[in-house]
């Protein structure tokens, strides 16, 4: 497949505008807009279920930052956890269209969130969608161990 082309025309993220032989995302520009759930919940396999724990343990952490409980080294942080688990995901996730569609409606709001964290202006603004977006992957994703404590 074609470069990954996905973060680099919308948000610009240092870790994904990086190239990967994995993906074409240059038609996914437009899976911002918020994403039906499917009649049956798409399959997931072993790399989107990690990456997924991964954004939820970094979103928690920039919640406990927003709140004023960490520093900024920890939002940095918490920021490279964010870029890694996106980046690991879009290089190893086999998902079918719509699902891999789906996925990239809900990681552009991670991406939104650490490129705000990046720059020093994350705030409730930035954390709700993430969190929006953590809730509405087991609605979208069949991931039987996403409620378990991890």
């Amino acid at each position: 497949m074609a470069t990954l082309v996905l973060a680099s025309a919308l948000f610009a993220a240092p870790v994904l505008a990086q190239s990967t032989a994995q993906h074409d995302h240059a038609g996914h520009a437009g899976h911002a807009a918020p994403v039906q759930a499917p009649a049956q919940r798409w399959a997931t396999d072993a790399p989107l279920r990690a990456g997924m724990r991964e954004l939820r343990e970094a979103t928690e952490l920039l919640h406990h930052y927003q709140m004023g409980h960490l520093d900024d080294t920890q939002r940095d942080n918490a920021v490279v956890q964010i870029d890694a688990a996106i980046k690991d995901m879009i290089t190893h996730c086999k998902l079918k269209p719509d699902a891999d569609a789906a996925l990239h409606g809900l990681l552009v709001k991670f991406i939104a969130g650490a490129n705000a964290a990046r720059a020093g202006k994350f705030g409730t603004a930035e954390l709700t969608p993430m969190q929006e977006a953590l809730a509405k992957y087991p609605q979208l994703f069949d991931d039987a161990g996403w409620d378990a404590a991890d």
